[in-house]
């Protein structure tokens, strides 16, 4: 599956499928208001200390999905199965953390080993 790393899309192997995910404008304000950050800059430096609940990983991969199209609850992905398991999840979060705030390097557009 092909990503546009403009975007800030990443690629994941999820319940066994690959599948797009991209934290848009939208899903960022998703997140801003699940984390009740006042703006852009307090919800980057909430992620950048590095340690991110299992409730965070589900909220940043469920606005990454839905940012991507799918119609998705948290519950719903919580319930999911990523590659990798929780180690998988947070490599995927951080890649879709590293795509938004504009880190840009080539490994940050996959999050499959």
């Amino acid at each position: 599956m092909a990503v546009n790393r403009r975007r800030g899309e990443v690629v994941a192997a999820i319940d066994g499928a690959d599948h797009r995910l991209c934290l848009t404008l939208g899903a960022l304000a998703e997140l801003e208001d699940a984390f009740a950050a006042e703006n852009l800059a307090a919800l980057a430096a909430r992620f950048s200390g590095g340690r991110l609940s299992a409730r965070d990983l589900v909220r940043i991969i469920g606005a990454g999905l839905r940012g991507a199209g799918a119609d998705v609850t948290d519950h719903d992905v919580a319930a999911m199965q990523i590659e990798g398991g929780a180690a998988g999840a947070a490599a995927l979060a951080a890649a879709l953390l590293t795509a938004a705030f504009g880190a840009g390097e080539e490994g940050a557009a996959s999050a499959n080993p």
